[in-house]
């Protein structure tokens, strides 16, 4: 069994495998967990694909040379199942050739078409 990347101790098929393949994402967090183990994983097309139009870069070249290796889930607002958008504070685990760091965020998502987007940090 492959652990998915994005630390719920689920395997990668039962959690965030699904959504990378067309399903939807339920709340703002699971999204954020996908995108963090789109990243993991090098699936630009996904990572571009769950962004918010209206912010939506045209293009994404993912760094080769980061691996992502440990995802830290804070406090969430809004992003549930009734919820039109929310925020997810996140820290984000990384190795490079400079050796390790973290990137923290407070996200905002929002709905379009029905389906939680990423629009960009708050």
């Amino acid at each position: 069994m492959t652990r998915c990347p994005c630390g719920t101790g689920l395997a990668y098929a039962e959690c965030c495998g699904p959504f990378h393949t067309g399903a939807a994402a339920p709340t703002a967090e699971a999204l954020m967990r996908s995108r963090f183990s789109a990243y993991a994983r090098g699936d630009a097309q996904y990572i571009r694909r769950t962004w918010h139009s209206r912010s939506r870069p045209r293009s994404l070249d993912l760094n080769d040379g980061i691996r992502w290796t440990l995802l830290e889930v804070g406090r969430t607002t809004g992003g549930g199942l009734l919820d039109a958008e929310g925020t997810v504070e996140f820290a984000a685990h990384y190795r490079d050739a400079d050796g390790r760091g973290v990137t923290r965020e407070l996200s905002h998502f929002t709905r379009e078409s029905g389906e939680w987007r990423y629009t960009g940090p708050v």
